[in-house]
């Protein structure tokens, strides 16, 4: 059986900042600083990470560095130095989809998000971890089978359906191609002033992501079509949640895959990295919606 729930409302105050390619002035707030980690990924991670970085820094509303965690099967000496310092920064952006970290960096990142620090989390990330309880919470939904939590999805009345673990599919995707965003809340700070429906660039429309979702809020969907293999529903495409005192965004858009990224080349990923890791570190967003962000069908 499913169930559906209503939408959880959030407001906020909302701030005008600059485009892309545009250095912040003065008046505008310190830059965000952010960590990407990387170094395992059943994607292309060296060919991911560096354009990222790029738009970030190129908004000039972040100062980006990233840790490259150890190789797969390298040995415990390699992982013993491994300790990122969370506390040096606003948010930590995860491309980061492999091995187990330490159980200490394990815990020193749910320290650092619920102690208030951010965190983004980018299309496969979203697949780490599955023995992991507490980033299953920050994270919400994930790449997992039936059984491991509830699914979630939007119906054509824009209400929340929950699938109860053990019903209906899990985790997956049909062939890459493009498709339509629909945003869900366009209020919230991530999405306000992004068109009703955007066309993204092709790429991996997951489906079926499974987890606890406690306090997840939709920001948007994308129709997952059985031309292409789907589910025909609503699918989560971009979504939040609270935890402790931190922030955490998730958009499973992003695939890249060898020199395959046109995912990550769209202007519309582009403005979702930016505004959701903005949100994510600092509970506001001053990057504003640029001029080529797609429209509807375009």
């Amino acid at each position: 059986m499913v169930r559906g729930i209503g939408f959880r409302v959030l407001t906020g105050i909302f701030a005008i900042g600059l485009a892309f390619g545009v250095s912040t002035s003065a008046s505008a707030a310190e830059k965000v600083r952010v960590l990407i980690i990387d170094g395992q990924n059943n994607h292309t991670w060296k060919n991911m990470t560096p354009p990222m970085k790029a738009d970030l820094e190129r908004s000039g509303r972040f100062d980006v560095t990233v840790a490259t965690a150890p190789p797969a099967k390298s040995p415990k000496e390699a992982w013993d130095s491994f300790r990122p310092d969370f506390s040096k920064y606003d948010v930590v952006v995860s491309n980061y989809n492999g091995e187990a970290w330490p159980k200490e960096v394990q815990k020193a990142l749910e320290e650092y998000v619920a102690g208030g620090g951010g965190l983004a989390i980018i299309h496969a990330a979203n697949n780490a971890f599955s023995d992991w309880p507490e980033y299953n919470k920050m994270i919400g939904l994930g790449w997992r089978d039936p059984k491991f939590g509830d699914r979630v999805t939007v119906d054509d009345a824009g209400q929340v359906v929950r699938t109860p673990k053990g019903e209906g599919p899990g985790s997956g995707h049909g062939p890459t191609h493009p498709f339509t965003i629909k945003v869900r809340k366009p209020d919230h700070p991530i999405t306000k002033g992004m068109p009703a429906e955007w066309l993204h660039a092709k790429d991996e429309l997951y489906h079926g992501q499974r987890g606890p979702a406690e306090h997840m809020e939709i920001l948007a969907t994308a129709y997952s079509d059985k031309e292409h293999k789907g589910t025909e529903t609503n699918e989560p495409m971009i979504w939040v949640i609270p935890y402790g005192k931190g922030r955490v965004f998730t958009t499973v858009m992003g695939h890249v895959m060898n020199d395959d990224d046109q995912a990550i080349r769209c202007p519309g990923f582009r403005t979702v990295l930016l505004r959701g890791t903005e949100w994510a570190a600092t509970g506001d967003v001053t990057i504003p919606i640029p001029d080529d962000f797609p429209k509807a069908g375009k």
